[in-house]
């Protein structure tokens, strides 16, 4: 796998764990108050959003459509497209994969600061931009989720340090 120099450890997640992770989110999100819908957090938020929408048996789902980092870069906040929500985000869920520094969380909360902001995952970064997560992953960790990866032999991880 080929991870960026700030990255020194790698956590694949397969389907079925980003599954049980969605829903164990969906599961703490159960206990706050009802929502009116949910916003996710394109690309990554699609199919934790997906998850929590039929657990909570939610239909109303909108996007936040962000560009901020891939595996190789890291650069600026381009948000593509808002959420059509009013109302400063009021009684609406936000869904992303991932927290890591909180920046597109927090380009986002300055349309939507009063929306529920929910990850799978959360780095120390960002963690406290967030208001529920379920894993904490450390900082210098990339995760890699199903939809990025295909199947392939991997190095183990003697292998890689031995670079």
């Amino acid at each position: 796998m080929n991870t960026p120099s700030i990255y020194d450890k790698s956590f694949p997640v397969s389907w079925e764990e980003i599954h049980r992770n969605s829903k164990a989110l969906a599961w703490r999100l159960s206990e706050t108050k009802p929502c009116k819908g949910i916003i996710a957090v394109t690309r990554g938020g699609l199919v934790p959003a997906a998850i929590v929408a039929r657990e909570l048996d939610i239909r109303l789902i909108d996007t936040f459509c962000v560009l901020s980092y891939n595996q190789k870069t890291k650069g600026d906040i381009q948000v593509l497209k808002e959420s059509s929500v009013a109302n400063n985000g009021e009684g609406w869920l936000i869904v992303d994969d991932l927290v890591d520094t909180g920046e597109t969380i927090k380009a986002i909360r300055s349309s939507l600061p009063n929306a529920h902001y929910a990850t799978v995952y959360a780095k120390p970064s960002g963690r406290k931009q967030v208001d529920t997560f379920i894993t904490e992953v450390s900082q210098d960790t990339w995760i890699y989720f199903p939809w990025d990866m295909e199947m392939k032999p991997a190095p183990t991880i003697s292998e890689r340090t031995q670079k």
